[in-house]
């Protein structure tokens, strides 16, 4: 198995692994970042692209946008994710959402097939930015939007300075540069983007939300990512981030997050 083949299944499997508790602890906590989409001004009977769409939750507000007469189509390389995404779908009642396997670098859909590309805390994950880029230009008609959220650095994320700091405990992923606080700096996917035919800037909110208790975060956060540490590396990933983060652990915490969002124009 190649690198880029080794990656894949390390991420498709870290995402099955914790789809469960997305759906339950996270998706609702994350919400104040699906309202960021309002930037892309998603309309009536448009044709939208949910790029990594995890548990369906942003695929299924543009459904209820676009209509009947519109679509969206939701992307990701988790199965176990998607199968969240089509239950909740159905059990909206959404006919226009289509979901389906597949990646950034290689997005299944023929060209210009879609007005907006929304891509929700995904491109972090991205192992090829460069041909994240060029797919996401091909796919998109002329004048189509892109609206793509990512996690400021760990001095700016709260999340990703958790995430970050347990993580120092895991051996390093197959390929680098990817994971919470990747696009910190996204000067160079913005020029991808620009050399690959989208014109984009870049905004951001301050995103927060909040855990009762630090067990409650550790067990959301990081209980699934470092469950395959060995007993005493686990328990000094939860020991630095508990002495990083959270000098009371019977208290709750606010998680204060930048949120960067790319927004970007096909020419």
């Amino acid at each position: 198995m190649d690198k880029e083949q080794e990656a894949l299944a390390w991420q498709a499997g870290v995402w099955d692994r914790i789809s469960e508790i997305y759906q339950r602890e996270i998706d609702a906590r994350f919400s104040p970042v699906v309202e960021g989409f309002a930037r892309a001004g998603v309309r009536v009977g448009e044709s939208v692209l949910d790029l990594g769409s995890g548990t369906g939750a942003v695929a299924c507000r543009a459904a209820a946008v676009v209509g009947p007469g519109g679509s969206v189509t939701a992307v990701d390389l988790s199965t176990d994710m998607l199968e969240l995404a089509r239950r909740r779908a159905k059990e909206a009642q959404l006919t226009n959402v289509d979901v389906r396997e597949g990646r950034a670098e290689e997005i299944p859909a023929a060209d210009a097939s879609f007005d907006v590309i929304i891509a929700s805390l995904s491109l972090m994950y991205v192992l090829d930015r460069h041909r994240a880029a060029e797919e996401c230009t091909r796919v998109l008609r002329p004048g189509g939007r892109l609206v793509a959220a990512v996690w400021a650095g760990a001095e700016d994320a709260d999340i990703v300075r958790f995430q970050q700091t347990a993580g120092a405990f895991a051996p390093p992923p197959p390929v680098p540069g990817v994971g919470p606080g990747a696009l910190a700096d996204a000067a160079a996917f913005l020029a991808q983007l620009t050399s690959a035919g989208i014109t984009a800037r870049m905004d951001s909110d301050i995103v927060e939300f909040c855990f009762d208790t630090f067990a409650q975060a550790w067990d959301v956060l990081a209980g699934v990512t470092t469950a395959d540490l060995d007993a005493e590396q686990r328990a000094a990933a939860k020991r630095a981030v508990q002495e990083a983060m959270w000098p009371d652990p019977t208290v709750g915490r606010v998680f204060t997050n930048r949120t960067q969002f790319i927004v970007g124009t096909r020419e």
